[in-house]
């Protein structure tokens, strides 16, 4: 982001920034949660639930990297080192299930995730509003899409 564009932000740019590395490392966490239970997932309709988990472990990736983007653009740097990305998260890691096949507390810990990052967004939506529109736009674009995570999660847990 350039200097104009830094200057029209009304918010503390170290506050926003260090808000979004933590959603930065939220993403990151949930990004390997997915990815290490869509490989793991065993019994009855897994299949299904592979998927879904594999599909969102690519969009949680996927949001970490835009994250990252407009890090950079606010002036900052994501967190380099992996090993802190829990520490600097917004929830801690949440160990998935022993039992590979008990699809409904794989489902619980998504939507619990899904809702926890929902949250975060939320909030970050309300401090950019009228103030930072970039920021704005693209945490109300990925809010959207935990939302829609959530709501899947669910739609499943209902079955």
């Amino acid at each position: 982001m350039g200097k104009e564009a830094r200057a029209i932000v009304e918010l503390s740019l170290k506050d926003l920034v260090k808000d979004l590395n933590k959603a930065y490392a939220d993403e990151w966490l949930a990004y390997y949660l997915y990815w290490y239970m869509a490989q793991t997932v065993s019994g009855k309709s897994y299949e299904d639930v592979q998927e879904f988990l594999g599909k969102i472990a690519k969009d949680e990736l996927e949001h970490a990297q835009e994250l990252a983007d407009l890090i950079i653009k606010l002036g900052g740097l994501p967190i380099a080192n992996p090993m802190e990305l829990e520490k600097n998260a917004n929830f801690p890691y949440t160990a998935p299930p022993k039992n590979t096949s008990d699809i409904n507390r794989i489902i619980r810990i998504v939507t619990d995730a899904e809702a926890d990052a929902i949250d975060v967004y939320n909030k970050i939506a309300r401090k950019t509003f009228g103030k930072d529109n970039v920021t704005y736009q693209l945490i109300t674009h990925i809010l959207s899409e935990e939302v829609d995570h959530e709501e899947m999660f669910e739609n499943l847990l209902e079955r």
